[in-house]
């Protein structure tokens, strides 16, 4: 069995601990681990420089949560962290005091710039870190090259200007209650997936969306380009899960993400962002190939897509777009509660 994974932070990596949980019943290895192989593609969107160092945020969760390092209370940073560094820097006025980076984390950061100063790409640097954390899958950032997102803010008066801004900061320090106009990914021009990439997608036999942020988690991997041609051409069923429960996010502000992009925050409204996986003829294929670039249609990407329980009006809108659904509790409240969801996911392409 292998299994890949298109994953932003928090919700992504608490759901393939979930995964883990249920493959290591089925296909156990015999020393509590699973014989299935599973890949974690990670969101590198979030990925910012500061205080010299490369600072990961998704790669990072994922490879803390799956690793046993994770401070479950805030589900991201190392648990037992301290911050005397960065206090230290904020009395020589440096630093954001919005963003601060723990002790034991800063290792993590000053370890992988080392590793690309030397010459080593981001996915041969992961695989470095991850070498001491044995999280137990594959993780690959979803692009070695540089891919940051940034949101245009302001509305364009002389009193508001229109202007550009990381996204870590919208979010962190704005808590997403600036209006976004838009979302920008620089770099993405000059961006590709990796050869890693294309073949977790193309070799698997089940490729999950986990309940992540669709607009700058998922959205943002999709948006590199080959990987929606790859999700679209790939012989393995695309199960999503839906991150929205009851007409809201689950964790975090994806609803402000969400209407900046013209979509309604409902699970089927995310099912159909996404887009049915159709067949398509050849030169259909590769009219699509352009998109991330503007030219073609979306490519739909989805076989079948989980909603909560509560949700279970979606499933008939959803079903009658060509996407698979079920609506089943979505609250991954432990472990246990997420590998039943993980469960239902590979149950809903015939694989339970």
């Amino acid at each position: 069995m292998k299994i890949t994974l298109l994953a932003g932070g928090v919700g992504g990596a608490r759901f393939t601990r979930g995964l883990l949980h249920l493959l290591a019943e089925r296909y156990p290895d015999g020393e509590g681990g699973t014989t299935a192989e599973v890949t974690v593609v990670a969101n590198t969107g979030d990925d910012m420089w500061l205080h010299g160092v490369r600072v990961c945020p998704d790669l990072d969760t994922v490879m803390y949560t799956l690793g046993g390092a994770i401070h479950e209370g805030q589900g991201w940073g190392r648990q037992d962290e301290s911050s005397r560094v960065s206090a230290d820097l904020a009395a020589y006025d440096l630093g954001w005091e919005w963003f601060t980076l723990g002790d034991l984390d800063l290792a993590t950061h000053l370890a992988r710039t080392e590793l690309l100063r030397a010459g080593r790409t981001l996915t041969e640097a992961t695989a470095h870190l991850c070498r001491r954390w044995q999280p137990g899958v594959t993780l690959l950032p979803m692009s070695d090259q540089p891919v940051e997102t940034h949101v245009v803010v302001g509305d364009g008066t002389d009193d508001d200007p229109e202007r550009l801004i990381h996204f870590e900061e919208w979010w962190v320090r704005h808590r997403a209650g600036i209006p976004a106009r838009r979302f920008e990914q620089v770099g993405l021009d000059a961006a590709s997936a990796t050869p890693e990439v294309l073949e977790a997608i193309m070799t698997a036999d089940l490729v999950l969306l986990p309940p992540s942020n669709p607009v700058v988690s998922v959205g943002t991997i999709l948006a590199v380009p080959r990987v929606r041609e790859a999700l679209h051409a790939t012989p393995a069923p695309v199960v999503g899960i839906s991150p929205i429960v009851g007409g809201a996010a689950v964790r975090g502000m994806a609803d402000a993400c969400l209407q900046t992009i013209g979509v309604e925050t409902s699970a089927a409204a995310v099912g159909l962002h996404y887009g049915a996986r159709e067949d398509l003829e050849d030169d259909d294929l590769a009219r699509g190939a352009g998109q991330g670039s503007g030219e073609g249609a979306p490519l739909g990407i989805l076989d079948g897509w989980l909603v909560d329980s509560g949700d279970v009006d979606a499933v008939a809108a959803l079903e009658s777009a060509g996407i698979r659904a079920r609506a089943v509790p979505l609250l991954m409240t432990d472990d246990a509660a997420t590998a039943e969801i993980a469960a239902a996911a590979l149950g809903l392409v015939g694989m339970g």
